[in-house]
C-alpha cells in the first residue's frame, strides 16, 4: 500500500466529523531494517506529533491497542486522556500502528472512539499486511546454532534426531519428523525428542505419505491452509489431520534444484502453522538439508553411492536441452558397444599341479621292520643309493639254517655213494639243491632288504623317520621317488570349458610358489574321463612345460591359462551364464 493511499485514508477518517479527532498518525514497519516510520499524518503540522509517535511505538512494543494519559502514558485510567493509539496487526504481526488525538471529553466517549478505530482501521491493516515482510523468528545466530546442532554428530542419524529436536524445541512443534527419499519412497528417518521407530510403524507410514505429497509437488504444504495459499493436493495431509488432529506442514527438503526428503511439523490445537513460521522453517530447511544430504551420502555403502551418481547421471541426460553432454554419451556408449562386440583373446583359467614325468613307488620286498632310513621328501638321490634298509635278523637266522642243511646234505651224498647206496645218493643230491634253492632266496631277500633309488631323481612322498622299528608288509609303498628335471602339467579343466581344449593349444601358468614370472607349456594330451572332487566336475589335460627352472617341484600347485578361440568380450562375460540358462530352460521343457 503506498504513502499516498495511506494519506488519503487517514484525511478521510479524521475530516469525518463524527470522529471528533484533532490529530492523528500512521506508523508503518519499514521492511530493509524492521524499523517505524511515518507514514501518514493528519494535519500536516500537528502539535502533538511527538506525542503521537510515542503512542504508536508503544503500542507496536506492546502489541495492543490502549489510551495514554497525557501526564502518565502508561495509565488507562485518567478521564484527561485524548490520545488512542492502536497496533495495526497482519496474522499475529503488527506491521504498523495509528495515533489519534480525541478531541472528545470523558472516558466513555473516548472508548467508543477506540472501538471505531478498531472497525475502521481492519482495512489499512489488511493492506499493508499484504506487502509487509514476514517477522523474522530465526536470527543468523540462531541459524548457525542449528547447522552447529547437526554437525556436532558423526553419525546421520544422531545429527538429524538432533535437528529435530532443536527445531521442535526453538519454534514449539508437538512433533518434528525428517524423512529422505529413498528408491523413490519417502521414509521416516529421524523424530524429534525419540529413536522409537517400532511401535510407531503405521504413524511413521503417515507421514511418510504427506512427504511424498509435498516432494512430489515440490512445494510447502500446510494444513489446514491459508485462503491465500495457492492450490495444492493434500490428501494425504487432510487425512493425517483427520487421525492425529492438530496442525500439520511439509516442507521438502532441496539441493541442486531436487528434492531428496522432507521436514514434516506437527502442532495440536485448532490453529494453522503461521507464515512466519513456515518461512523460518523454510529457511532453516535450505540451510540445514543439504548438510544431513552429505552425512548421510558419506554413510552409505560405496555400490549405494555409485548408483546414485549414475541415477542422477542419467537424470541430467534424459533432461531436455544438453545436446554436448547427449551427444558425448551417445559416443560412449558406441565406443563400449564396439568395444564388447570386437574378438579378443579368450584363455580358459583352471587349477594345476606339478608333476614327475615318472614316479616310481618303492615297496616294501617282504614283511619286516625298519631299521634305518637315509633320505627324507624333497632329497637329491642318485641311482643305486641306499634309501631304507630292513631289520635283517629274522632272514641272517634263515640263511645259516639254510646252509647248515645244505652241508649236511651234500656230505650225506658223497657217503651214500660210497656204500653204493644209489637211492640214498638220490635223496641226499635233491635235498642238497632244495637247500641251496632256498639259501639263493634268502640271499636275495638280504640283498633286497637295502631298498635303492632306481634312478638319479628327487624323493617326494615317504617321510618314515618317525616309523623306526616299525613293522612293514610286503607290497607296502614306502617311498615315490621322481626324476629331478623332468616334469609334467596336469590342468583341471571344469567340465563347462573342457569342449575349447584341445592338443596343441598353448597356455601360460603361474604356480603359488613363483608368483613372480609363468611357465608357458602345450597341451599334448585331455583325459576323456571326469572326475570329481569337491563338489565339481574336471577332465585332467596334461601339458608339457616349455622349461623347467631349477626351483620346480612336483606337487607345486598353481593356475594354468590355456589359450583358446577368440571371443568377444561380451561372450566371455556372459557365456556361462547363457549356457547354465539354456540348459535350465531345456530341462523345465517337455
Amino acid at each position: 500500500m503506498s504513502a499516498t493511499a495511506i494519506q488519503q485514508w487517514l484525511d478521510t477518517y479524521c475530516d469525518d466529523g463524527k470522529n471528533a479527532v484533532v490529530g492523528g498518525l500512521v506508523m508503518v514497519t519499514r521492511p530493509r531494517d524492521g524499523a517505524l516510520v511515518v507514514a501518514a499524518q493528519w494535519p500536516k503540522q500537528a502539535s502533538q506529533g511527538t506525542e503521537l509517535m510515542a503512542a504508536a511505538k508503544a503500542a507496536v512494543e506492546d502489541q495492543a491497542g490502549f489510551i495514554n494519559d497525557r501526564g502518565n502514558p502508561d495509565s488507562v485510567r485518567s478521564d484527561t486522556s485524548r490520545v488512542v493509539s492502536l497496533p495495526l496487526r497482519a496474522g499475529n504481526r503488527a506491521v504498523g500502528a495509528i495515533a489519534l488525538e480525541l478531541g472528545a471529553d470523558g472516558a466513555q466517549a473516548r472508548r467508543a472512539a477506540f472501538e471505531g478505530l478498531e472497525r475502521a482501521a481492519s482495512s489499512i491493516a489488511s493492506a499493508l499486511g499484504a506487502v509487509a515482510p514476514s517477522a523474522v523468528l530465526l536470527d543468523a545466530g540462531q541459524v548457525l546454532q542449528f547447522q552447529a546442532t547437526v554437525l556436532s554428530h558423526d553419525k546421520f542419524n544422531a545429527a538429524a534426531t538432533g535437528f529435530a529436536s532443536e527445531l521442535a524445541s526453538s519454534l514449539h512443534f508437538d512433533r518434528v519428523s525428517v524423512g529422505f527419499v529413498d528408491n523413490g519412497y519417502a521414509s521416516v528417518v529421524a523424530i524429534s525428542h525419540s529413536a522409537d521407530f517400532q511401535s510407531r510403524a503405521e504413524l511413521f507410514r503417515a507421514i511418510g505419505s504427506a512427504m511424498e505429497e509435498a516432494i512430489e509437488q515440490g512445494a510447502t504444504i500446510a494444513y489446514p491452509g491459508a485462503p491465500d495459499d495457492k492450490p495444492r493436493v493434500r490428501l494425504a495431509h487432510a487425512e493425517f489431520v483427520k487421525r492425529q488432529g492438530g496442525a500439520v506442514c511439509t516442507i521438502p527438503l532441496v539441493s541442486r534444484g531436487k528434492a531428496f526428503g522432507a521436514v514434516t511439523l506437527e502442532r495440536g490445537g485448532d490453529s494453522a502453522l503461521s507464515k512466519d513460521e513456515i518461512c523460518a522453517c523454510e529457511q532453516l530447511a535450505c540451510m540445514v538439508g543439504p548438510i544431513l544430504e552429505l552425512m548421510r551420502s558419506n554413510e552409505r555403502a560405496w555400490h549405494a553411492r555409485l548408483r546414485q551418481t549414475a541415477r542422477g547421471l542419467l537424470d541430467r541426460l534424459l533432461e531436455p536441452g544438453n545436446a554436448p553432454a547427449k551427444v558425448t554419451a551417445l559416443g560412449a556408449a558406441a565406443l563400449i558397444g564396439a568395444l564388447l562386440l570386437l574378438p579378443v583373446e579368450y584363455r580358459i583359467s583352471a587349477p594345476a599341479r606339478i608333476e614327475g614325468s615318472i614316479q616310481r613307488a618303492l615297496v616294501a620286498p617282504a614283511d619286516g621292520f625298519l631299521r634305518h632310513v637315509y633320505v627324507r621328501p624333497g632329497d637329491n638321490v642318485t641311482a643305486e643309493q641306499v634309501l631304507v634298509e630292513l631289520a635283517e635278523e629274522d632272514l641272517q637266522l634263515e640263511r645259516r639254517k639254510w646252509e647248515s642243511e645244505l652241508a649236511q646234505h651234500e656230505n650225506a651224498a658223497p657217503a651214500a655213494l660210497s656204500k653204493a647206496d644209489r637211492t640214498q645218493f638220490v635223496i641226499s643230491q635233491a635235498k642238497a639243491d632244495e637247500a641251496r634253492a632256498q639259501l639263493g632266496l634268502v640271499e636275495s631277500q638280504l640283498t633286497r632288504s637295502r631298498i635303492r633309488a632306481p634312478f638319479d631323481g628327487v624323493l617326494i612322498k615317504g617321510d618314515l623317520n618317525q616309523s623306526l622299528g616299525a613293522p612293514v608288509q610286503r607290497g607296502e609303498v614306502l617311498l615315490t621317488i621322481a626324476p629331478a628335471n623332468e616334469f609334467r602339467l596336469i590342468v583341471e579343466v571344469d567340465e563347462r570349458d573342457i569342449a575349447g581344449v584341445e592338443p596343441a593349444q598353448i597356455g601360460a601358468l603361474a604356480l603359488a610358489a613363483l608368483p613372480h614370472g609363468t611357465l608357458s607349456f602345450k597341451v599334448e594330451r585331455v583325459t576323456p574321463v571326469a572326475n570329481n572332487r569337491e563338489g565339481r566336475n574336471f577332465f585332467e589335460v596334461e601339458a608339457k612345460l616349455d622349461g623347467s627352472p631349477a626351483s620346480l617341484r612336483p606337487g607345486q600347485q598353481g593356475v594354468a591359462k590355456i589359450r583358446a578361440q577368440d571371443h568377444p568380450l561380451v561372450w566371455i562375460w556372459t557365456h556361462r551364464f547363457v549356457d547354465w540358462l539354456r540348459l535350465t530352460l531345456w530341462s523345465w521343457g517337455a
